[in-house]
């Protein structure tokens, strides 16, 4: 794959931040060596600043030697550069609150925010080969002053320039605006998105700011974040490649197995629906659109379970389904049922599934099946490969 989006993962820094998530060294190492493994080139893995344990976290994942890049998150702080530089990554991202709301809560202006990013961006590049910064709470901020940052910052040789939509307030129509203008007034630098879900528009923002000339993304998988999360990385990947018609360089087959790692450590479980990963995403109940299916999986699905390295779900029998479907799932049993067999089972699977409250077993479908059968006189021994009727 040639990669045209640029992933930089936060999982290991703005993942671990999603209230009452705290990751172990172990888990953090697995998640990195999954994550490498799976293509994503930048991982950012840390705040050096929280004190000595959080250093050590990092130390350890340098000693991974990974090929990913390690980027470590700081404030716009001299200590925290050094903390940085102290743990022997030579890639920094600083964070600049930006917005009026964020810098009266510091007890600060826009003029201290541009001196400051003057004086830690020229300090943090005698320490590291790769500075990017972050405009912190970007969608809050003034067009004028962000775009006056997005230059500075530019002028100053910082290599990638983030743009945060902090508590996710922007629509993609705002993004796309935002980062069209911005991505003129960046160069040489490369503009970054970063969005979070409040409003469940993160990812719909972040595929905006591709299309609008952000060459980079940042999120986490799962959307493990703060409040409602993060960009979800999974589905930024499999929406930039199906609805963009881009690559982000990601092997989509490990997808599956890098969110079921995160989702463990987190202790926070996938839902079912989860776009991408739930486990019922390639599920079908409806008669109709089986019917199809059995024809053609693209008549109802976007894209191959197969590129996620998942198989095709069977179809879900309920109250839903059709006669066809219910054929399939007994032939896959090794019974054979005419189709007057199964017109006649259908009211009592639709009275099961109800009664489940959900879909209706393999047993209670045979069940289903051998109380119709003796209902109408089809009384022969129905063996594994034998047949009804």
């Amino acid at each position: 794959m040639t990669a045209t989006v640029r992933i930089i993962d936060c999982t290991l820094r703005d993942g671990e931040q999603a209230p009452g998530v705290a990751f172990t060294r172990a888990e953090k190492l697995a998640i990195a060596r999954a994550l490498d493994a799976a293509g994503v080139p930048e991982l950012e893995c840390g705040v050096a600043a929280m004190g000595e344990a959080e250093r050590q976290d990092i130390r350890a994942l340098l000693e991974l030697e990974l090929r990913a890049r390690l980027t470590g998150w700081s404030r716009a702080r001299m200590t925290d550069v050094d903390a940085t530089a102290a743990c022997g990554l030579n890639a920094i991202h600083i964070a600049f609150p930006l917005s009026t709301i964020q810098l009266e809560c510091i007890g600060k202006n826009t003029a201290w925010a541009m001196r400051e990013l003057h004086t830690v961006v020229q300090y943090a590049r005698q320490h590291f080969d790769f500075v990017s910064v972050g405009a912190q709470d970007a969608s809050r901020t003034s067009p004028l002053i962000l775009r006056e940052f997005v230059a500075a910052a530019s002028a100053l040789g910082v290599h990638r320039i983030r743009i945060a939509d902090t508590v996710g307030i922007w629509n993609p129509m705002q993004t796309a605006e935002a980062i069209s203008v911005l991505s003129e007034a960046s160069a040489p630098a490369v503009i970054e998105f970063h969005g979070h879900n409040d409003l469940g528009m993160a990812v719909a923002n972040s595929i905006a700011a591709l299309q609008a000339g952000a060459t980079a993304i940042s999120g986490t998988f799962t959307g493990l974040g703060e409040r409602a999360g993060n960009a979800a990385l999974e589905q930024v990947v499999m929406a930039a490649r199906h609805s963009l018609g881009v690559e982000c360089g990601i092997e989509s087959s490990a997808i599956p197995g890098i969110c079921e790692l995160v989702s463990r450590a987190a202790q926070r479980p996938i839902p079912p629906a989860q776009p991408i990963i739930g486990e019922a995403v390639f599920q079908h109940e409806s008669g109709i659109h089986c019917h199809a299916l059995l024809k053609d999986r693209r008549s109802f699905e976007p894209f191959s379970a197969s590129e996620l390295g998942r198989q095709a779900a069977a179809p879900v029998i309920g109250r839903h389904s059709g006669t066809e479907s219910v054929r399939q799932h007994l032939a896959q049993m090794g019974i054979d049922v005419p189709r007057m067999v199964v017109e006649c089972m259908m009211p009592r699977i639709r009275l099961q599934s109800v009664r489940n409250k959900g879909a209706v077993t393999a047993q209670q479908l045979m069940e289903i099946h051998a109380v119709i059968s003796q209902e109408l006189g089809l009384n022969r021994q129905i063996g594994k490969t034998g047949t009804a009727g």
